[in-house]
């Protein structure tokens, strides 16, 4: 890890995610920003998952993929995707962001923000375990972001 940065004006680090931003509650993406990209960074890649589902549904669950972000991207919009980048296929079976929805309790949920090398060559809809292939031995930088959410 190295000087990456990811932050919410919506929620700070561990803390609770808003109401709005949940799967059922409205399901609009969340405000973030972007510092400290690696001078060679051609794009970025965000992840977001929820590491707890695996006690409730025996997976990690995947609410959001999102790649080739440009590298000079510094703020992504609530409910915005950034121009020329694409999303891929959430646990939800759609396509976009899937918010938080905890099936039992609280749980924590990971906003993976990488900085890359490249731009990945993709279809769209394509899953997590695709863009994470695709970007092996292309991370330049990474960091998390990480809030909560109770049904």
């Amino acid at each position: 890890m190295g000087s990456l940065i990811l932050k919410s004006s919506a929620f700070f680090e561990g803390s609770e995610i808003p109401k709005k931003h949940g799967y059922k509650n409205g399901n609009v993406s969340p405000p973030l920003s972007i510092s400290g990209k690696p001078a060679d960074t051609k794009s970025f890649v965000i992840i977001m998952d929820d590491p707890d589902a695996q006690a409730a549904v025996g997976k990690v669950w995947v609410h959001w993929v999102i790649w080739n972000i440009d590298p000079n991207t510094n703020e992504i919009s609530e409910s915005s995707v950034p121009t020329e980048s694409k999303q891929g296929k959430t646990d939800f079976g759609e396509i976009g962001y899937g918010g938080p929805a905890p099936p039992d309790k609280r749980h924590t949920y990971l906003f993976k923000l990488y900085a890359l090398n490249t731009t990945l060559e993709l279809s769209d809809a394509s899953t997590k375990a695709d863009v994470e292939e695709a970007m092996k031995d292309h991370i330049l930088d990474e960091t998390i972001l990480k809030g909560t959410y109770a049904p």
